[in-house]
């Protein structure tokens, strides 16, 4: 009896929160599950995203906005678009912001299921760490899809985001790479029609 008096307090702290704020209503064909909340009535104030004409969407630090296409709530991830390559150019829709960019004093981050394909590089990044070689999977990229097809003959370079690197960030720069999309849970020798495309972000859940 004494360990059932212990355990429904607890019970009660760690529903408290959920009662208090609801989960937000769906937008469009997603459902919004707590924390994430899309108003001041539903969810947690810090895990902001946003309704804009029934599609969900995240927004940089730098004030640009990324459409939602997929919400795991039970494993407090989400999946964004990666923004358009721009014809003609190959640039990235948000270049001149300097590509993905998360507030760091919110509980987001970038996953490390994350595979990076930077387009149109300098020469100079073949000396880095990357993998600039003919087998990138960024040589698909650019040689199947219509997207990637403005971006062929320049030097593209790939990488998996893993946790030594910043986990709030994917830069793209004039004088560096201007375009860039990722792949998420890339495995080598994957047909390039199921590739995934998206950036996983993950959020710390509320205390």
């Amino acid at each position: 009896m004494n360990t059932l008096f212990f355990i429904l307090p607890l019970f009660f702290q760690a529903s408290k929160a959920a009662i208090a704020s609801p989960a937000c209503p769906k937008c469009g064909d997603l459902e919004v599950p707590f924390p994430l909340s899309t108003n001041a009535n539903c969810g947690d104030s810090r895990y902001r995203v946003y309704c804009h004409h029934g599609v969900l969407q995240f927004k940089s630090s730098g004030g640009f906005y990324y459409n939602i296409h997929s919400i795991d709530p039970n494993a407090s991830k989400l999946i964004i678009s990666p923004p358009q390559i721009k014809k003609g150019s190959c640039s990235s829709s948000d270049l001149y912001l300097g590509g993905l960019r998360l507030d760091e004093s919110l509980p987001f981050n970038i996953s490390t299921h994350n595979t990076v394909m930077l387009l149109n590089c300098s020469d100079n990044l073949v000396f880095s760490p990357l993998n600039c070689s003919v087998n990138s999977p960024c040589r698909q990229f650019e040689e199947k899809t219509e997207e990637g097809n403005g971006c062929r003959n320049t030097l593209c370079c790939s990488y998996l985001k893993d946790s030594a690197m910043t986990a709030h960030m994917i830069r793209v720069r004039v004088g560096g790479c201007t375009a860039y999309t990722s792949v998420v849970n890339f495995k080598a020798g994957d047909s390039i029609e199921t590739w995934n495309y998206g950036v996983e972000l993950q959020w710390i859940s509320p205390n």
